[in-house]
């Protein structure tokens, strides 16, 4: 399975690099296509591209949705239109209208913004159009920012400006749509170079489209499984990993301390603050820990393959993780530039003083109940309902320990 390759950041880049790969292998060694099936090569691409752009529409992603019918456009052009201009328009308008959806907030391909891409293009396809019914488009393809093949010096800006925004989208987070639309962006790139090549710009075409499919379905996954707050998987995908759980394992249920009183005081932007930090300690729980945020202010931590003795002292250190680390709540005559706090701190001799604060230092504490499965506790769900229960025994003993 893609998710067990590497660290979880990691695991969007591996069906890009796949999908590139084959296309690579493909294009080296392939061999061509009977005559039978050689209208694969532009029936193929459609599909593909014609798929992307539907399953972005249908899943309701801006900037997947503008890059496949971009593409889809572009390769239509290129089929009853070859010339190099035609080449030329679309190998620095692809790119383009991918770095403009990249340069604005994703806001969904749907409830009528899609139909302002689609007038995008056709006024695109109508200045194309233009240009070469003039008396004479040669003249401007010699251009110094046109001239040199189907890939020329503007075509190559406009990729690197999409390129570098569709990383920059993609870090520090490693969302697979940006991921995916950065591989479908490079696949786009190479078939631009090799528009003479029908082989193989028909191959890399397809796989644009196939990489933005995987893209938007592996982004949809990922919104459905993932705590879209703390970035734990959620209690939908505790519960997949349940159906396949074999002992021995043990299962803990953490609690955040005094929550409530952390939203009524501060506010609920600091409760969030204080998941953020609770589900940050929790992941670096050893002993092969797998964490997930269960609800509310509740989080499961799971055990496969460890008895419960194993995993106790393993909890006991992602609780005294928790306690140590101090929450800072800043005040507001705080700066927060730090130049800005620089120069207040100056006196008229130009030594630093101290200035009033009102900066608040929290302690954040949790609970923790953990269970294994006994004679008593026999399926998962029993074990659950034991560690909350353990939990509570924490919670009745005075908080921030842990019960089994």
């Amino acid at each position: 399975m893609i998710q067990a390759l590497g660290p979880p950041h990691l695991r969007p880049y591996w069906p890009v690099a796949l999908i590139l790969l084959l296309a690579v292998v493909a294009a080296w060694f392939g061999a061509p296509l009977p005559g039978t099936l050689e209208g694969l090569r532009t029936a193929g691409p459609y599909a593909v591209l014609g798929a992307a752009a539907g399953v972005a529409m249908w899943f309701n992603r801006e900037r997947a949705f503008v890059l496949a019918v971009s593409l889809l456009a572009a390769f239509a052009a290129g089929d009853f239109w070859p010339t190099r201009l035609v080449f030329t328009a679309t190998a620095t308008l692809v790119p383009l209208n991918a770095a403009l959806a990249l340069a604005m907030p994703e806001r969904g391909a749907r409830f009528g913004r899609a139909w302002r891409w689609v007038a995008l293009l056709i006024l695109e396809a109508i200045a194309v159009y233009g240009l070469q019914s003039g008396a004479n488009p040669e003249r401007l393809l010699n251009h110094w920012l046109l001239y040199a093949g189907p890939t020329p010096l503007l075509a190559r800006l406009t990729f690197a400006a999409a390129f570098g925004l569709a990383v920059a989208r993609a870090w520090p987070n490693h969302t697979p749509l940006e991921v995916g639309i950065a591989g479908a962006l490079v696949a786009f790139f190479i078939a631009s170079t090799w528009m003479t090549n029908l082989p193989i710009y028909s191959l890399f075409m397809l796989t644009a489209g196939a990489l933005l499919v995987a893209a938007v379905l592996q982004e949809s996954h990922r919104m459905a499984f993932r705590d879209a707050l703390t970035g734990l998987p959620n209690r939908r995908a505790l519960e997949e990993q349940l159906r396949a759980l074999q002992p021995p394992y043990a299962i803990a249920m953490a609690d955040v301390d005094h929550f409530k009183k952390f939203n009524d005081t501060y506010g609920h932007d600091t409760g969030d603050q204080v998941l953020k930090l609770v589900a940050s300690r929790l992941a670096g729980t050893g002993g092969g820990a797998r964490v997930y945020r269960y609800g509310g202010e509740e989080f499961t931590l799971l055990f496969p393959g460890e008895r419960l003795a194993q995993a106790l002292p393993h909890l006991e250190a992602a609780r005294q993780s928790v306690e140590a680390h101090k929450m800072t709540l800043r005040g507001e005559d705080r700066p927060r530039d730090k130049k800005e706090g620089a120069k207040r701190r100056k006196g008229a001799d130009g030594k630093e003083q101290d200035f009033a604060r009102t900066d608040l230092l929290l302690s954040v504490t949790i609970s923790i109940g953990a269970a294994e499965p006994g004679k008593r506790l026999k399926t998962p769900a029993e074990v659950i309902k034991g560690a909350d229960e353990a939990l509570y025994r924490a919670k009745e003993r005075g908080r921030n320990q842990v019960s089994r």
